[in-house]
């Protein structure tokens, strides 16, 4: 096949690195055109090295199961630009990344770093937590009774709830919450001109919020001291006394942890639980369904989760000459995973582009698959499950009540604002 075949037009590419894409839903235009025409295609864009674009779902699975052929360390497993790269690297010494996570290690790291705290994330673990966790949800859906019969749902619920939550389980102050709300709104939104800090660089594959992760860093430090002085029975607490082969967790990777999982541990089940309730309001045959039998609430929480898929996008690399859907990739090639276009597969899911809480099987792709199965998928599904059992006896009808807009962002965007119409039974 030749070259120019392999090639993806440059007007899809040019959405693929596009946040105002992701926010408008033009995206998914170009995820369809990717399924049908080049499934798995090279993006050469400019300024941005060229990267493999996995639209399938099957190619996505393949390639998330083989970790040491496709690798997340060798580059930056989000897109960057080269400018953003070589900045990086030029402050690194060397390395394409300013924070080691487990999205930015390999095996055998990978594995020594996701044991620390797995056990926190285990089911029979979160099911100690549930009284609490529903005591939590209680209070939201009182916050939103409260609200007269309108509010915007993100603002109102769904930012707060798995905020408050994954900080509860993280030992960090309810009165820094706000904090690290605006800080997680910042990183991920680093593009968006509402969300991020000011002031940016226009081009949206130039993003590096240096002054977002120094702040993280300014708090986890002092936040790390005092867990280590006087250690509680916390998610914090553990990684601050953690040891890595019977060493102490170093301070860069521990600021790391911490970073990853008081970002990724709410914003992506807040992004979830808005699209849920957008995929009720814009379908009231599925809240009548839902009204119906409450026995679909699991069945919800998994389709708003792969309707919304919060984390758009991943990159791999190749870390040798290989075949993948017919073509030949190099060492060192780069590989973009995209999630919400697998998610939304024709040779998978029925009428696709369909809200429908009865959907089965559902075998989305939105928690990763393979050795980076997102670690707190167990803690996202129960917290979205209680607010459902708590919400649904009390809500007896909702509508939008006007348009709602997504965050702009290649990597994790989901809906910013969602103006909803509700009645309380």
């Amino acid at each position: 096949m030749s070259s120019k075949t392999l090639r993806i037009p440059d007007d899809h590419a040019a959405v693929l690195v596009d946040p105002t894409a992701y926010a408008d839903g033009r995206i998914h235009d170009t995820y369809a055109w990717l399924r049908a025409n080049n499934p798995l295609g090279r993006a050469e864009i400019e300024g941005v090295d060229p990267f493999w674009v996995a639209s399938k779902h099957a190619d996505i699975l393949e390639i998330s199961r083989q970790n040491a052929l496709f690798a997340n360390g060798v580059r930056s497993p989000t897109l960057v630009g080269q400018a953003v790269d070589a900045k990086v690297r030029e402050m690194t010494g060397g390395s394409p990344h300013l924070l080691r996570t487990l999205i930015h290690m390999d095996a055998p790291d990978h594995m020594k770093y996701r044991v620390l705290t797995q056990a926190w994330f285990l089911p029979q673990n979160l099911r100690s937590m549930e009284d609490r966790i529903r005591k939590i949800a209680r209070a939201a859906v009182d916050k939103m009774a409260a609200q007269g019969g309108k509010c915007d749902f993100v603002s109102a619920v769904a930012l707060h709830y798995p905020l408050h939550v994954i900080m509860e389980i993280m030992g960090v102050p309810e009165e820094d919450e706000g904090r690290m709300l605006m800080l997680t709104q910042e990183l991920f939104g680093a593009a968006d001109p509402e969300l991020g800090r000011k002031p940016k660089d226009e081009s949206p594959t130039a993003q590096i919020e240096t002054g977002v992760l120094t702040d993280f860093i300014a708090y986890f430090t002092r936040f790390s001291e005092g867990k280590r002085a006087n250690p509680g029975d916390d998610l914090g607490s553990l990684i601050a006394n953690s040891q890595i082969d019977g060493q102490p967790i170093s301070h860069f990777e521990a600021m790391s942890y911490y970073i990853i999982v008081a970002t990724a541990g709410h914003d992506t089940t807040s992004s979830s639980t808005a699209g849920a309730i957008w995929g009720l309001a814009e379908n009231p045959g599925e809240f009548a369904k839902l009204k119906t039998d409450p026995s679909l609430i699991p069945g919800l929480v998994d389709e708003s989760i792969r309707w919304i898929t919060p984390v758009k996008t991943f990159m791999r690399t190749a870390t040798e000459d290989t075949e993948l859907a017919g073509r030949s990739l190099s060492k060192d090639d780069w590989l973009m995973l995209c999630y919400a276009s697998g998610n939304r597969d024709e040779d998978v899911f029925d009428d696709p582009n369909a809200f429908r809480v009865d959907r089965k099987p559902n075998k989305h792709l939105a928690f990763g698959y393979g050795a980076h199965l997102c670690l707190g998928q167990h803690l996202a599904k129960m917290e979205m499950r209680i607010l459902w059992e708590e919400m649904l006896p009390r809500l007896k009808s909702i509508e939008l009540a006007g348009e709602p807009k997504q965050s702009l962002a290649v990597f994790v965007n989901g809906p910013k604002t969602l103006p909803i119409a509700f009645e309380m039974a």
